[in-house]
């Protein structure tokens, strides 16, 4: 008998395309799938970050994952720098936000310190700051240390954008009037 005409055979290939298609959907929609840029970035042997907190005045760069892992004194370090400057808060910044930066410092080609605008934000910040302004989110992801504002000297503001962009990993906002942008490792959106 020709398998092909057997509509049983069909109806399990189909099922299984089907199942395939929403299993890649749903990973999809969580977020796990990694795009080709920031894949690429991934294969590489260490992974560093120079930042320069524009609020406090403090420098680091750090060698933040080496051999295999995440380099525990380093991410300390990290979080200290990116804390809220307003509060002294220190809160975990997120791997895969770090990730994102070494990606984006990749994309443009970029070697000089990103001067960080904003890192964590504790909820009292967030929520003082929202006072202030329409544009704060009463849920930011920079009270996950999930985000960060940031320029890099000698990159114009308008390509770290569009390269923020293309690597397609969370949020990219676009602060031209206050010389800054804005990601984040949350869902796909722009603005």
């Amino acid at each position: 008998m020709d398998e092909s005409k057997d509509p049983t055979r069909r109806a399990v290939s189909t099922g299984i395309r089907r199942r395939d298609f929403l299993r890649l959907g749903a990973i999809a929609a969580t977020g796990l799938l990694v795009s080709p840029l920031l894949a690429a970035t991934r294969t590489a042997s260490e992974r560093s970050l120079s930042l320069y907190n524009t609020h406090t005045g403090e420098e680091l760069t750090a060698i933040y994952w080496a051999e295999g892992r995440y380099i525990e004194a380093e991410l300390r370090d990290i979080n200290i720098l990116l804390r809220d400057h307003r509060s002294g808060d220190v809160h975990s910044i997120d791997t895969d936000l770090l990730d994102l930066l070494f990606a984006l410092q990749s994309a443009v080609g970029g070697c000089k310190a990103y001067q960080v605008i904003s890192g964590y934000r504790s909820p009292a910040t967030n929520a003082a700051l929202r006072k202030r302004s329409s544009g704060v989110s009463k849920r930011s992801y920079h009270m996950q240390g999930k985000a960060i504002d940031i320029r890099l000297p000698g990159c114009d503001l308008k390509r770290l954008h569009s390269a923020a962009l293309s690597i397609e990993a969370g949020g990219v906002g676009y602060y031209p009037g206050s010389d800054f942008i804005h990601v984040d490792v949350g869902p796909l959106r722009s603005w």
